[in-house]
Formats: structure tokens, sequence, C-alpha cells
């Protein structure tokens, strides 16, 4: 019986991925966590019966320690509550499915207590990577991408010499804007945006993928899953979403992999590693599939990617900030506070702004992340 934590167990990577568990039968869930859904964390409660859950929201966490006295799942809150979550002594891997630089410190807190980590947090890595991969080393951990593209990408890899990899292709489904200029984007709505042609995803990832932003996170991020350097990475637009991300190696040799847009495949891959299970769902019909087309990026009107290369060569602090600015933004449009090209204006002028710090503590990161918001939150 495989014992698994989750961090953001009501979010769409965490729901699916109790959709994997109850699937397979030979999972137990020791623990759940929300930010302050707390409707849905009792559901799961109920079902999964958990030793903790842990809610981020103090009062919305008391509330669902009344909801739930009559279960035997102890709720616990706050940033020491996902911290004594993380390190639950029986948990063998922890799924870090929650949104944001939250993430960070419970991560190293399970890395320290031995826990292997199905990374699907991918703010952890593109902020503070030069630590979290250095830790997992020294500790003996494995950090599993959940992400679809990182784990396409390490499905190609994991027998490979890294040595002998000329560089990764990170494919992108364009989004919802895909074709569409500056200028038609001048007043696209909230609604607009988070009608993604392939995925069904949370609506902050939904975002990033129609402003590019996700694409140019994961590049930072597979830059210290796969060690390496920005130039070596390639994003590619695959409007299907078939083709999930390749690797190129030296010989010239290009390595893929395919499937149907379904994220409960890199989950359970993740969670059975190196082992692989049956997963109900489609298949890709060859008979019927004509052609699979790519195209080039556009950077000129898609600026989240190239930003985030620049973010990424930087390096040091300056990924926090991109990734600080462009979350506080995300939050903004959605609240329709600003417009969807104001993301963009956000990112720039923080990245404008930021004096880098080479090498980052983990203090320095929050408080680099604290500022970035300061800043936003006194000029927006």
């Amino acid at each position: 019986m495989k014992k698994i934590a989750i961090l953001g167990s009501t979010g769409s990577i965490g729901t699916q991925t109790l959709e994997v568990v109850r699937a397979n039968g030979d999972i137990q869930v020791l623990a759940l966590s929300a930010g302050r859904n707390i409707r849905v964390l009792e559901e799961q409660i109920r079902e999964f019966s958990p030793r903790l859950a842990a809610v981020w929201d103090k009062d919305a966490a008391m509330e669902l320690a009344v909801k739930v006295a009559d279960t035997d799942t102890k709720v616990i809150s706050g940033m020491e509550g996902l911290m004594e979550l993380a390190r639950m002594e029986e948990v063998e891997i922890l799924v870090t499915a929650i949104v944001g630089m939250i993430g960070i410190r419970p991560t190293m807190e399970a890395i320290k207590a031995g826990k292997d980590i199905a990374l699907a947090n991918k703010e952890t890595l593109v902020t503070a990577g030069h630590l979290i991969m250095k830790m997992a080393k020294e500790y003996g951990v494995k950090i599993l991408p959940v992400d679809s593209e990182h784990s396409a990408i390490f499905q190609c890899v994991h027998q490979e010499e890294r040595k002998g990899i000329e560089k990764l292709l990170i494919t992108a489904s364009g989004g919802p804007f895909r074709g569409m200029k500056t200028k038609d984007l001048e007043k696209v709505t909230v609604e607009d945006a988070l009608k993604h042609p392939n995925w069904a995803m949370g609506q902050k990832i939904t975002i990033d993928s129609a402003t590019l932003v996700n694409k140019g996170l994961e590049v930072m991020e597979a830059k210290w899953l796969f060690g390496m350097d920005i130039d070596h990475i390639q994003v590619v637009v695959q409007p299907k979403s078939i083709i999930h991300s390749m690797v190129e190696f030296k010989d010239g040799a290009v390595m893929a992999q395919l499937g149907t847009p379904d994220m409960k495949l890199p989950i359970q891959y993740a969670l059975y590693y190196p082992q692989r299970r049956y997963l109900k769902g489609d298949r890709l019909d060859f008979t019927t599939l004509t052609q699979i087309t790519f195209e080039t990026p556009d950077m000129e009107t898609f600026l989240g990617l190239p930003m985030a290369l620049e973010a990424g060569r930087i390096g040091g602090s300056m990924p926090t900030v991109y990734n600080a600015a462009n979350e506080l933004a995300v939050a903004l449009f959605l609240r329709k506070k600003i417009g969807f090209l104001d993301i963009y204006r956000i990112i720039r002028d923080a990245m404008d702004a930021h004096a880098v710090i080479c090498e980052p503590l983990l203090e320095e990161i929050l408080e680099t992340e604290q500022k970035t918001y300061e800043r936003i939150n006194a000029r927006w």
C-alpha cells in the first residue's frame, strides 16, 4: 500500500490525483490540504479518512474542525499545518498540487523528512530551484514531475545519459488566443481567457496559458529538473496537445511522448514510477489522426514567454520577481481590476525595478516576493 499526502487536494491536480487513487485501490491518503474550500475538503475527508487535514485559512480550519468532529481526522491550519503535513512519518510521496510560492517551505520540509515529491507546484523550482535540487540530492529523494510537459520529458530521458541530450522541446497549445495580435487582445475578457481549447485546469494556470507565462515558467522549471541551460530549451506550439514534449539528443534523434490531453496520466506515472499501470481513458487513434502541426510561438504578441526567458537567463532572484508579479497580476485580472495586456505591463515594470540577488536564500526569496507585491499594490 503506497502512502501519500496531497498539498492542494481541492484544486484541479489534487482532485485528479484522488481520481487516480480511486481507480487503483492500493494508495492510502494520509493527509489532505486546502486553502479555504472546506466544502470539498470535508467530502474528501469523509471518503478517504485522512489522519490530517490542513487548511491555510485559520477561520476556515476551525469551521472544518466542527464539521468533521465525528471523524478521526485532525484539522490543522496555517503554514505550521502545511509543514506538519509535509513531514508526516508514514508518508512516502508528497503531491505538491498547491498553487503559488506557498508550496516552497512544505516541499523543503518534506525533502528533509525523506519524502519523494510528486511536483505539480512549478513555482517551487522557478523561484527556489537552486535550493530544492541541492536538497533533493543531499537527502536522496526523487523529484517526480507531474506537469504533462515535464512528465513527457522525464519519460523520454530517465534511462538516458543527461550528457547525451542536446535540447528539450516543450510544447504549447498556444492557448485560446493563438493567432491573435496585440490589438486583438486589448479588449479580451476574463471569460475569453478561461476558455482553454484542450485542457481543463484551474483559473490561474488557464490564464497563464493564455499569456504564455505558463510556458515561460515551465522553461525555468525544466532548467532545474533536467540540468539544462535556458538556451537549450525550446518552446514549440503544437495546437492539438497530442505531443506533450520532446527531447533531442546529440546524435540528432528526437524522442517524444504522445497521448490524449489527460492529466491523470502524468499524475499516475509519478505516483507509481517506474511502474506503469493501466489508466482508463481515451487513446490516440492513428487511423484518424491525419496530421500533427507545429508553429513558432509569437513572442512579439505573447510577452509572457520572452520575459520568462529573460528572467531565467538572469537567474538569481529575478525569476521570483517574474513569478510574483504574474501571480498578483493574474489575481487582479481575474477580479477584473486590470486588462489582459496589463499583466505583461506589471511583470515588465517589476522586473525593470528589481536589483538582482545572485544566490538568494529562502528568506530573501520570500522577501523579494513581498516587495514585488508591495510595488504592484502601490502602483495598480
